[in-house]
């Protein structure tokens, strides 16, 4: 059984994205991050940088004592490690599998990440950092649909936890971007919005965060954004 520490958010829906793919026994815990659930005693234990999410595998292929993990690209190369699926086997295809998932950690996400910010939660509406973020993504999405170009999925024919990380990210309508414009991540981006698992992985926000608030309120915004070194201490 492994618990899940997770709200719905891009990082978050990366693993129940494969957790349902794989039929893995697993259990919510959300964790409220609006309200700053994150930043918890507890909480802390597992995830050091206060940010979701973390699984804590309680029953680890050593037989020894649980296993806690935090940041979603380790969480993605553990889960697929313990059931064996969603990596390729062989040495070039796992090496292509982790650089495409290190693509997303290191570019996709934070870039996107801050895509967000600027556009959405922002305070005040800065031209050059929203101007600055929407061509940044406007070039990854680019970047992704190149690589999609002749392969069904980023690896090729097999779904693998790359297509899983990035997957979540891709959100041209709240990005500012035109997916008329990238053909080949629009096709990828509906067969993985086809799948079964995908729609359970979805699913899971409303059991988590059944009634989302309409808009980011100052306190959450407080909340979210207005940490400092005090916050780890």
């Amino acid at each position: 059984m492994i618990d899940l520490y997770y709200w719905p958010t891009p990082n978050g829906h990366k693993i129940t994205l494969f957790l349902e793919e794989a039929k893995m026994a697993y259990r919510l815990r959300p964790v409220n991050i609006g309200k700053g659930e994150q930043f918890q005693p507890d909480f802390l234990k597992i995830s050091p940088n206060n940010r979701m999410p973390a699984i804590i595998d309680h029953h680890p292929v050593d037989d020894g004592a649980p296993i806690s993990v935090f940041e979603s690209g380790a969480i993605l190369l553990y889960l697929a490690g313990k059931s064996g699926k969603f990596i390729p086997r062989d040495l070039r295809g796992q090496v292509d599998c982790l650089q495409w998932l290190m693509w997303q950690m290191g570019g996709l996400g934070p870039m996107l990440g801050q895509n967000h910010h600027f556009n959405h939660y922002a305070p005040e509406k800065i031209p050059y950092a929203i101007e600055r973020y929407t061509k940044e993504t406007s070039r990854l999405y680019g970047v992704l649909n190149k690589r999609l170009k002749g392969r069904k999925f980023v690896c090729g024919d097999a779904y693998t936890i790359a297509d899983m990380a990035c997957y979540p990210w891709i959100l041209p309508d709240r990005q500012g971007q035109n997916m008329a414009d990238f053909p080949e991540l629009a096709r990828w981006h509906a067969a993985i919005k086809a799948r079964p698992a995908t729609a359970k992985a979805y699913a899971k926000s409303k059991e988590a965060n059944p009634s989302p608030p309409p808009a980011v309120t100052d306190e959450q915004r407080r909340v979210l954004f207005g940490q400092d070194k005090n916050t780890v201490k």
